[in-house]
């Protein structure tokens, strides 16, 4: 029997530990990971480790015990605000490895006050971005954590012994009565309105009741409902179906001149021969009248005034539909683009610099304007109605047909006034830009395009099948990370794109694609517009998605504009679209892709109220209630069977209409403004809003949002990288409305700042972590010299951003003065 000879390692870490003469209470479970540490210290050119690479490696093994001991002690405690991230920051500033818990707990402490200054300028600030991530993770400070959160950011700013303390709590104290009171305000303001509209829907009759009223038969009644002119204030669907009909007498009364007229076939009529409606009363007939959305073309006067026509350029993905179009617009001395999203309006600015022909910018949260240019790139939304040009476009008109944004793309192709306008979009569009075009009497002249490559379909993959050029399509932000990562565990460089990222960062992902930077494009159905991406297959994870109500199958339009971002002309001969393992059936994608373009049930365009609407239906019940303008509004203005028009989902408007009647000081205008506003109800938008609002309200300024602080991007999880995404939607809607309200939001530099420093986080965080797995790739394939192998891999990851330190000196973009940057 041989005697045992200790490793190199054990020899080591025994020699340091007797020079080092000092019991480390080392357990037995912690003995293996530490003779791991010495070895990777020894390399191949020493024998032994000196005291403090001793301490050093000891620190290393015990740091994530200290972190989780801190994260329990903080949970413990309920310092929810406590993240793994600081844990982890406190755990690596060991330098003693018989630490004692209550040092412990005063670095962590250290690291949480670093993190409160670098979030903003003040302790005010600081603990209102604090709590506002808070309550996005779904966790309410009690009186007792806003205490010792108070007491903490008071610390960090040296503040203690002067009161901030007791001031943030007492001015948190209040907010929350404020908020109380707005709510409490909203509620009852919200019944009364409701009230309101019940004791008017009381007085309602059914059609049984009318012929005393207007003196004449039942069958008269009947012939004259069915001929729409007796004006129906409500509606109920009984269970079986039938349709039941109510009017207000009022309303009714007020024909009895007219009944004459009918009896011999007339109506009154004016010198246009149009009829006359009536010009009084507050009912849901006069409220119809003055919105007027059943003659929602005749309120584009400017457009209306000109003898316009429309050149409808329709075709799958990758046909090259805007090319005409944009050649038009190049040629013309002044012209409009309009674009679903703000990149894409970027990437219209762009084609016509391109072309030399100067153009201003203009979407719902930033101007670029030049005052030499006649052009005007801009988002759908952001439509000019009142001044003339040669010729516009408008892009994706398929999006007509979304409950949301459909009423947008209405209001646009009725009202831009260009005297050519060229509509794209995909060959299911047709239908319903005809039926506009005819309620604006506008000629129609249709190109269709073939797509420049051949569309395959192809088979089922799995994952270890994709290789470079592939861009795999899941439908959710999770399950693209989710495939990022198994991916980058199967060494593949990967670009992501997704909704929650900006403009700016989707941007640099499809550049990090097309270049090569990275192997696989993971994205959601965010690429179906716009961006032009060099992909040669398209593989969907699966053939079923989420729409906001249920899990259904893709449509065909979803195959065809996803799938046909499959093979790029003049960069892949064809294009092929699979599907991954268990995600469904290739056949299915085969229909989907052959299917004719889909029949529309409804033909009627979507619609909505604009401010002059909101306005004049306000003077006319007499109320300066936007929830109850808005209410009526959606009851009134337009009949469930308007033969030409649908009212758009008003939902979001109303329940933030619905929060701002707790609000005082706001015009009418004004709250309809907010209740246009884009906010994440999933974020806690509407509350956030509200807060905003009221701050405006009391003549406050309203800072923008600040940036948080944001770790080394090698060491950001998922977590960190959603909450710099919600950050980011809160400075959109911040600069959305300092847009429109820029004496209550005048920080817009400071916004911009914060926004870029975020975007750029982001974009790092996403292409450093596919860095770090390149490199492992590399020194598993090749290795590193023999004296730095292992050692330079750690250093080369620690280092990989800027640290606490020297975080400021590395960031590259000169911050903005003022108070409110973070």
């Amino acid at each position: 029997m041989h005697d045992y000879t200790p490793s190199p390692a054990e020899h080591a870490l025994s020699l340091a530990e007797k020079g080092l003469g000092t019991d480390l209470k080392i357990t037995p479970k912690e003995r293996p990971a530490l003779l791991r540490q010495v070895a990777r210290r020894l390399g191949t050119d020493k024998d032994t480790i000196s005291v403090p690479e001793l301490i050093q490696a000891l620190c290393q093994v015990r740091r994530r015990q200290w972190a989780n001991n801190l994260m329990n002690s903080a949970q413990r405690a309920g310092d929810i605000w406590v993240s793994k991230s600081d844990v982890l920051s406190a755990a690596e500033r060991v330098n003693d490895p018989l630490i004692t818990g209550e040092t412990l707990s005063e670095l962590l402490e250290s690291v949480l006050e670093e993190r409160w200054r670098d979030i903003g300028d003040n302790p005010k600030q600081v603990l209102e971005e604090v709590r506002a991530d808070l309550i996005d993770s779904g966790a309410f400070p009690s009186a007792k954590q806003l205490e010792r959160l108070s007491q903490s950011i008071a610390r960090a700013f040296g503040a203690v012994d002067l009161g901030f303390e007791d001031e943030l709590i007492l001015s948190e104290e209040k907010r929350q009565q404020e908020q109380e009171a707005i709510r409490l305000r909203a509620e009852k303001r919200r019944q009364q309105e409701l009230i309101h509209l019940q004791k008017w829907e009381e007085t309602l009759i059914g059609y049984e009741e009318i012929p005393s009223l207007l003196h004449c038969s039942r069958r008269e009644v009947l012939k004259w409902i069915a001929e729409n002119r007796l004006p129906i204030a409500k509606r109920e669907t009984q269970p079986d179906g039938l349709e039941i009909f109510f009017f207000d007498p009022t309303e009714i009364k007020k024909l009895r001149p007219e009944v004459s007229l009918w009896r011999k076939g007339l109506s009154k009529k004016d010198k246009s021969n149009k009829i006359i409606l009536n010009e009084t009363g507050t009912g849901n007939e006069a409220i119809a009248r003055v919105a007027a959305l059943d003659r929602f073309a005749g309120h584009f006067r400017t457009a209306r005034a000109l003898k316009r026509r429309i050149t409808l350029v329709t075709g799958p993905t990758n046909s090259g539909k805007s090319y005409t179009a944009l050649a038009a617009l190049a040629e013309a001395k002044s012209g409009i683009a309009l674009a679903p999203l703000r990149l894409l309006a970027h990437e219209f600015r762009e084609a016509m610099l391109s072309r030399n022909v100067p153009i201003s910018l203009t979407t719902g949260e930033e101007r670029i304007i030049d005052p030499t240019a006649r052009h005007l790139a801009a988002t759908v939304e952001m439509c000019p109605f009142h001044n003339p040009v040669d010729v516009a476009i408008i892009d994706e008109a398929q999006m007509l047909t979304d409950t949301d944004r459909g009423a947008a793309w209405t209001a646009a192709i009725m009202g831009v006034p260009a005297r050519h306008i060229f509509i794209l979009g995909a060959a299911d569009c047709i239908p319903l830009v005809k039926r506009i075009a005819a309620l604006c009497n506008d000629p129609v002249d249709e190109i269709h395009l073939e797509r420049k490559s051949p569309l395959r379909t192809g088979g089922t993959l799995s994952l270890d099948n994709l290789r470079q050029g592939d861009a795999l399509i899941a439908f959710s932000r999770r399950e693209v990370l989710d495939y990022r990562a198994q991916l980058l565990e199967r060494n593949k460089r990967v670009a992501v794109i997704y909704g929650a990222l900006s403009p700016e960062v989707r941007r640099a992902e499809a550049a990090r694609f097309n270049n090569g930077e990275a192997d696989i494009l993971i994205a959601t159905d965010a690429i179906g517009m716009g961006l032009n991406l060099s992909i040669k297959r398209v593989i969907f994870s699966t053939l079923r998605k989420y729409d906001g109500r249920n899990t259904r199958n893709l449509t065909s339009q979803e195959v065809k504009q996803i799938g046909g971002r499959a093979g790029r002309f003049g960069k892949h001969e064809d294009g092929l679209v699979c599907v991954l393992e268990g995600g469904g059936s290739p056949s299915f994608i085969r229909h989907m892709l052959e299917a004719p373009p889909e029949t529309m049930k409804d033909l009627r365009p979507f619609v909505q109220p604009d401010a002059d609407i909101v306005q004049a239906v306000a003077q006319e019940i007499g109320s300066d209630s936007l929830y109850g303008v808005l209410t009526r509004i959606k009851r009134a203005v337009l009949r469930p069977d308007d033969p030409n028009y649908r009212l758009a989902d008003m939902e979001q408007a109303l329940e933030i209409a619905a929060s701002l009647e707790g609000v005082e000081n706001l015009d009418l205008i004004t709250r309809w403004t907010y209740a246009m506003c884009p906010v994440d109800m999933r974020d806690n938008g509407i509350q956030r809003l509200i807060d905003w609002a009221a701050n405006h309200a009391s003549g406050k300024i309203v800072h923008p949002p600040g940036t948080g602080r944001l770790p080394v991007p090698t060491k950001a999880d998922n977590t960190e990288l959603e909450r710099a995404e919600k950050r980011h939607k809160r400075l959109v809607s911040w600069r959305w409305l300092a847009m429109r309200f820029p004496d209550y939001y005048p920080a817009l530099e400071d916004a911009e700042y914060n926004a870029t420093k975020l975007n750029d986080w982001i974009e790092s965080v996403l292409r450093t972590q596919s860095r770090m797995k390149e490199s492992s790739r590399r020194l598993k394939r090749h290795g590193a010299p023999k004296s730095f192998k292992s050692r330079k891999v750690k250093d080369q990851s620690k280092d990989s951003g800027p640290t606490s330190k020297n975080k400021k000196g590395a960031e590259k973009k000169k911050k903005p003065s003022g108070k409110s940057r973070s």
